[in-house]
């Protein structure tokens, strides 16, 4: 798993993951994230078009994040599901809490 692209506009992140998220992926991109909220970002547009595989500890980064963010008037969006992260999505009905586009 890499965080290939980070983009700070205004209050807003937009972020690419790629390859494979897996629960020591998990607490880079938790640590990040919740870094940006401390500094203002509260908007997050996360891209995972790349994302091959999703474990429960990365989904749960995801809704922690859209949490601490929306404290803040803020939020996830995902974007980009394809094959299984769409279906792990929907089966555990991620795709009800965050918004995807």
């Amino acid at each position: 798993m890499a965080i290939q692209q980070v983009t700070l506009d205004n209050n807003q992140v937009q972020a690419v993951i790629t390859g494979s998220i897996y629960v020591e992926d998990a607490a880079e991109i938790m640590g990040e994230f919740l870094g940006l909220i401390d500094k203002g970002y509260t908007k997050f547009l996360i891209d995972l078009s790349a994302v091959d595989y999703i474990d429960s500890a990365g989904i749960g980064t995801l809704i922690a994040v859209h949490k601490r963010a929306r404290k803040h008037d803020g939020g996830v969006v995902v974007k980009g599901l394809n094959g299984i992260v769409k279906e792990l999505f929907e089966l555990t009905r991620v795709d009800k809490v965050l918004d995807v586009v």
